[in-house]
């Protein structure tokens, strides 16, 4: 009897602790799935077959947040740029005027990623563009790495761009930049959004910086030109996976013309 009550204990504590390890290995798979995609740069679409003319948007917004709270692209029709800061989405269109994203928007080319900064850097003496990517190649850990950037600050000026919502048939990005509008601002505080990448991504995205830039209230901003800082804080989020989403549109013809570069 004593036996069989022991037989008994001893299958019970086998599958309680059964059961506990299980459980932990559950709430452990749970956890390393809190931030799927961290450090991982999501691109939908190639650069090339944007900058050749294909507009049409085939990815929503709503799915473009699960890759990402962080980031850079468009809209369907080339309808304006889009930055994503904070887990916000904004559109700001031709008229240089930023709204915010709706889940069912489309985008046909975005970057995006889940920025937590590696690096922080506080700049407190003026920069212009040109001396803020200088400035950046110095900290960088190596030029064959994906970085997410973000400065945030002061500027005394800035200059960006953005293009009206396109009609059928496209023309190539090079020919629609020969129409977009431009804004300037003094004087102002904002976020600058971006990437860096390196150069033997150059047949799939721009290779180098990419920026876009919205004001600290979020009303308006655009693609980066040109900029000139007073004092910033800078975060730099290293990258060391990238994934690309094909689209399923077929590519655009390139008309004979060459694709210009988005950056700058």
């Amino acid at each position: 009897m004593i036996d069989q009550r022991r037989g008994k204990v001893s299958r019970c504590t086998i599958i309680y602790f059964a059961f506990l390890i299980a459980s932990l290995a559950i709430s452990l798979m749970g956890c390393l799935n809190v931030y799927p995609g961290r450090d991982v740069l999501f691109q939908a679409s190639t650069f090339s077959a944007f900058s050749d003319g294909s507009y049409d948007g085939d990815l929503t917004y709503g799915e473009l947040r699960k890759h990402g709270d962080f980031g850079i692209g468009t809209f369907d029709g080339l309808d304006g740029e889009m930055l994503g800061v904070d887990g916000i989405f904004y559109q700001i269109k031709g008229n240089g005027v930023a709204y915010p994203v709706d889940d069912a928007m489309k985008t046909p080319f975005a970057m995006v990623t889940f920025f937590g900064p590696d690096q922080k850097i506080v700049i407190d003496s003026p920069l212009d563009y040109n001396g803020l990517e200088d400035y950046l190649d110095k900290l960088l850990q190596s030029k064959n790495l994906i970085y997410a950037i973000k400065v945030e600050g002061l500027f005394s000026y800035v200059k960006t761009r953005s293009v009206p919502r396109q009609n059928t048939p496209y023309r190539p990005l090079v020919e629609v930049l020969k129409d977009q509008s431009i804004f300037e601002f003094h004087g102002v505080k904002g976020t600058v959004v971006g990437f860096r990448l390196p150069e033997y991504m150059k047949e799939i995205n721009v290779q180098g910086y990419h920026f876009h830039f919205i004001t600290e209230d979020r009303k308006s901003g655009g693609h980066l030109l040109e900029c000139g800082i007073e004092n910033a804080e800078v975060g730099i989020d290293y990258t060391h996976e990238f994934h690309m989403r094909i689209s399923e549109r077929p590519r655009a013809e390139a008309k004979g013309k060459e694709t210009g570069e988005m950056s700058r």
